[in-house]
C-alpha cells in the first residue's frame, strides 16, 4: 500500500513551520466551504430539473454521531507539561474538530462528488480508466441512451455499462 508519509516527519519539523502550518488546516475549509455549498445546490437544482429522482441526501454522507468513539465524557486531550497553552489541552478543541469539522466537511465533499458524478454518468457516459469509480452515482440511463438514435451510436462498452445503463442490470436477471 502507497501511504503518505507525514506522522515521521511531523516531530522532525521546527515549532515554527508547526505553528504556521497547523491553522492553515482551516483556512481552506472556510474559504471553499460557502462556494462548495452553492455548487451542491445549483447541482442538486440542475438534477432535479432534468429529471433526478431517488438523490441521496447530504446527511446520508454523514457518519451517525453514535458511531464516534470518543464524547466530552471520554475525549483523549493532550495532557503534557503546558498542555493549558494549547488548544488540544481542551475537549471543546476536539470535540469540535472531531464531531464537527471533520465528519461535515469531508460529508460535504464526498456528497458534492457523488452529485458530479451523476452530472458525468448521465451526460457523458463514455468510458475511460477511473469510470468505474463512478459507480457510487450510477442512473438508470443516460441522456445518449434515452434516444434510440443516439443510443446505436455509442461503443457498445459504453452502451451497455451497467453505470448508466440499468437495462445491463436487468437482463443479467
Amino acid at each position: 500500500m502507497d501511504r503518505i508519509q507525514i506522522g515521521r516527519n511531523f516531530v522532525k519539523q521546527s515549532k515554527w513551520k508547526i505553528l504556521l502550518g497547523v491553522p492553515l488546516i482551516y483556512l481552506p475549509i472556510l474559504l471553499s466551504i460557502p462556494f462548495v455549498i452553492i455548487c451542491v445546490m445549483v447541482i442538486r437544482l440542475h438534477l432535479k430539473l432534468v429529471g433526478g429522482m431517488e438523490i441521496k441526501s447530504y446527511w446520508e454522507f454523514v457518519p451517525s454521531w453514535i458511531t464516534h468513539r470518543y464524547t466530552s465524557q471520554n475525549q483523549i486531550i493532550r495532557t503534557t507539561k503546558f498542555a493549558w497553552l494549547h488548544l488540544s489541552g481542551y475537549k471543546i478543541f476536539w470535540i469540535f474538530n472531531c464531531k464537527l469539522y471533520c465528519p461535515l466537511s469531508v460529508a460535504l465533499f464526498d456528497y458534492t462528488t457523488y452529485l458530479v458524478k451523476i452530472v458525468e454518468n448521465w451526460w457523458c457516459p463514455f468510458d475511460h480508466e477511473n469510470k468505474s469509480d463512478y459507480v457510487i452515482g450510477a442512473i438508470d440511463q443516460s441522456y445518449w441512451h434515452i434516444i434510440p438514435v443516439e443510443k446505436a451510436k455509442l461503443h457498445p462498452e459504453d452502451r451497455d455499462n451497467p453505470i448508466w445503463n440499468d437495462e445491463i442490470e436487468a437482463e443479467k436477471k
